[in-house]
């Protein structure tokens, strides 16, 4: 019996004192006057460029300005900025100086900032005009940030260790109320095992990502990536629309391209000529959500090119993937990146930690030695510790393990629906469903129609007219068994998402709209 646990050998390892900002931007060293960054404000027009000197001096510029405001090691400092170059080069200022940067999406409300606030108790909060921001003693305005900007350069980088915290991010808690999860320095040295393992990424790319600068997917993978190995990070500052990325690709000629499969649908959705736009592309990128197998085949077939898909968690980034020498294989999620510890780890911990047989479900789990893995999340303590498992960190995902190591995913744990006491994956239902022609997006929940009575209800965007509810219905029997077959199809105009862009089930179960 073979146990659903992959395990190739360790990554190479961080070296003990270890800066993230030192370690990204090495490169002014060895190609001072190679582009690390363009901004593009069009097709064909590049607002802003900066080569990987210029990108150091400003980020230890900023580090001095930070510096003179008394910020230092440990001190936290929310980040409330735009779609600008002044949010990497401000998160790369603060971890320069070993100060832990907390960035957030301008989508959030002022009310849900505040609650970020009152739970992350930060030195200094700074806030670009037009972002959401409640008042505050210690929050600096644009004027303010240009200031920073310009002061006389830091030393140097902070002799931070590698198990320094280095940055924060916020991602979805229990009753709805945000938690931090906190980073290690040793973080932006894990993600060297996507460089080969999901991206094929070498010092040569021109990576357009299509996430604004604020995002976490966009701060990852569009640029502490690209420069850690000394490639070229395209970011699009200018309106978005669904032609602008096949013209970006094709005037900037970009060799990777990384989105998530809502922007794929979208750009299959327009009339550009997308072999042409796409011409120098390598391969595109996927993260974010599932794609599914249609978006993936129709981008294969008008670009002439692959994706490849990653899943992973705000708690450890991304560490299963497809890639360039690791071929997608239809209906799974990837393999675990060559240097990760992953098993499928049995329902109940009574079972233990010994990985189960390979095909069985189970909950997908990293090992706690992955230099990728969080310290922990901010001031829960008990919380952190009821995610692992003696060496095991539980994703709270349900995945399987086939015997050539790709990995299935089959939800969230506790999003399984429960049909006449059949346990059901919502990933599952929503993939059969994502096949008919006029489904564009999907999110299945179990909704309680009365008291004590609940069903799978699917909601869904259409792709043109939605279509009879017993045509779905007809569709779903035809592909799974009938306890979980939906009981209702709802068409929506769109689905309710957080600020990161992930579909809020718990709307839905709650009567959403």
């Amino acid at each position: 019996m073979t146990l659903s646990l992959f395990d190739a050998g360790p990554p190479p390892p961080c070296p003990a004192r270890f800066n993230m900002a030192a370690h990204t931007l090495g490169h002014d060293r060895a190609a001072p006057e190679k582009i690390a960054l363009e901004v593009l404000s069009a097709p064909g027009a590049v607002a802003e460029s900066w080569s990987y000197a210029q990108l150091r001096a400003a980020v230890l510029a900023a580090a001095g300005g930070l510096a003179a405001r008394g910020i230092g090691r440990g001190d936290r400092i929310l980040l409330r900025i735009g779609n600008s170059s002044d949010f990497p080069i401000l998160f790369f200022a603060a971890n320069a100086l070993g100060a832990v940067p907390v960035p957030t999406s301008t989508q959030l409300t002022e009310a849900e900032v505040a609650g970020i606030v009152a739970d992350l108790d930060p030195a200094l909060i700074l806030a670009a005009e037009g972002v959401a921001c409640p008042p505050a003693g210690n929050r600096l305005d644009t004027a303010a940030i240009a200031a920073i900007r310009a002061h006389a350069p830091a030393a140097g980088f902070a002799e931070t260790a590698a198990d320094d915290p280095a940055y924060m991010v916020y991602t979805s808690g229990t009753g709805g109320r945000p938690k931090g999860v906190v980073h290690a320095q040793r973080a932006a040295w894990a993600r060297r095992m996507m460089w080969q393992g999901w991206y094929g990424l070498a010092p040569s790319d021109r990576m357009l990502h299509a996430g604004a600068f604020n995002w976490t997917y966009t701060l990852g993978a569009g640029l502490t990536d690209p420069w850690a190995i000394g490639a070229t990070a395209l970011i699009h500052a200018g309106p978005p629309d669904r032609g602008v990325w096949p013209a970006l690709a094709r005037a900037h000629r970009a060799t990777i391209f990384a989105a998530t499969p809502g922007v794929y649908r979208q750009i299959l959705g327009s009339e550009a000529d997308l072999a042409a736009g796409f011409a120098h592309l390598r391969h595109g990128l996927s993260a974010g959500e599932a794609m599914p197998e249609a978006v993936r085949a129709g981008f294969r077939a008008r670009a002439g090119r692959e994706v490849y898909e990653a899943l992973g968690m705000s708690e450890v980034s991304t560490y299963i993937s497809f890639a360039p020498a690791a071929p997608p294989v239809p209906g799974r999620a990837g393999r675990p990146q060559p240097g990760r510890r992953v098993a499928i780890l049995p329902d109940s911990e009574r079972d233990g930690e010994t990985p189960v047989p390979r095909g069985e479900h189970g909950l997908l789990a990293v090992s706690r030695r992955d230099p990728g893995l969080m310290l922990g999340y901010w001031r829960r303590p008990e919380e952190t510790a009821a995610n692992f498992r003696g060496e095991w960190f539980l994703t709270g995902d349900r995945a399987e393990m086939a015997a050539d190591d790709t990995i299935t995913y089959h939800g969230r744990a506790d999003d399984l629906l429960n049909a006449g006491g059949f346990r059901v994956s919502p990933a599952e239902v929503e993939t059969a469903l994502l096949a008919h022609p006029a489904v564009g997006e999907v999110a299945v929940v179990e909704r309680e129609v009365r008291p004590g009575v609940t069903v799978i209800a699917a909601f869904y965007v259409a792709e043109g007219p939605a279509p009879a509810e017993e045509e779905l219905a007809s569709h779903c029997a035809a592909r799974l068994a009938r306890y979980k077959c939906p009981r209702a199809f709802i068409a929506l105009e769109t689905l309710p998402r957080s600020a990161n862009g992930k579909i809020i089930r718990r709307a839905l179960k709650e009567g959403w709209p």
